[in-house]
């Protein structure tokens, strides 16, 4: 779905270049889709590693092409290394993708979330209407992984987007019924997806660990790279679900998701992607 020329920026060659490269993302994740993550990188072509010891996170960042860090499980210790993993990439010019989970949640959480936007600049941040709405500062409800507002193509929503990237000069990625991507001067709504990926846990984690692996072969163009993410990711859902019988429940899904990114061409992308430019 294009109805802007503009809007027509989903890039398939990513696939091809993942599959070529094989390139290392490093993940400072939630441990309770630490797995799913990575067989999701595995299936688009990524290598992924997971090591959020302080003492190493850094020097395996250094390794690594992309980083995601997820605030999911924190503790203290993860959040040690995510800022040493952040700082070494920013560094090297290593792009880092941010996914807010239950950012508003607990004072720990909103402590984090604000030293980790202060001392590191990011890519591309990655969250549901309540996790970026009260990372822009409008104070929403924030309880966990669920957003409050479902709604992220809301016009109030997307305004909020917009402005969020202006202010920390990352790619936002709201997610929900309709996903939003902007980066405060472009503002994309993607219509690619299935209601079963809000049956799973991890779906949001496991978008966030495809959209490292995309700038790892993008970093030069973050929008782009983005909004193919979660063409890409709806996509797969959408696939996913239509290989379900009535026999089939919520774990068939999970892994048929998986194997649809692992099978995705670079056509299938070309024609699946449902999108649409701001205006």
């Amino acid at each position: 779905m294009c109805r802007h020329k503009e809007a027509c920026t989903t890039d398939s060659s990513i696939l091809t270049a993942l599959r070529e490269s094989r390139p290392r993302v490093h993940s400072i994740t939630n441990y309770v889709t630490a797995e799913a993550c990575a067989n999701l990188l595995h299936a688009c072509g990524a290598l992924p590693i997971m090591a959020d010891a302080p003492e190493e996170a850094a020097e395996i960042t250094a390794q690594s092409r992309a980083l995601n860090l997820n605030l999911g499980t924190l503790n203290p210790a993860r959040a040690e290394a995510m800022r040493a993993a952040g700082s070494a990439a920013n560094r090297l010019g290593i792009p880092v993708v941010l996914d807010p989970v239950g950012a508003g949640a607990t004072a720990f959480r909103r402590q984090t979330a604000a030293v980790l936007l202060r001392e590191i600049r990011f890519a591309a941040v990655k969250g549901n209407a309540s996790e970026l709405r009260y990372l822009a500062g409008a104070h929403a409800m924030c309880c966990g992984a669920d957003a409050a507002d479902a709604d992220a193509g809301s016009l109030k929503n997307a305004e909020i987007a917009a402005a969020l990237a202006k202010q920390t000069g990352a790619v936002i990625m709201m997610t929900g019924e309709t996903d939003l991507v902007t980066d405060g001067k472009q503002l994309f709504r993607v219509h690619n997806g299935h209601p079963m990926m809000t049956r799973i846990t991890g779906s949001g984690c496991m978008l966030s660990a495809l959209t490292a692996a995309y700038l790892a072969v993008r970093p030069e163009q973050p929008l782009q790279a983005c909004l193919t993410a979660l063409c890409a990711m709806g996509l797969a859902g959408e696939a996913a679900a239509k290989r379900m019988t009535a026999a089939d429940g919520n774990m068939m899904f999970r892994n048929a998701l998986i194997d649809a990114v692992f099978r995705m061409t670079e056509q299938d992308l070309k024609e699946g992607a449902r999108y649409e430019a701001d205006g």
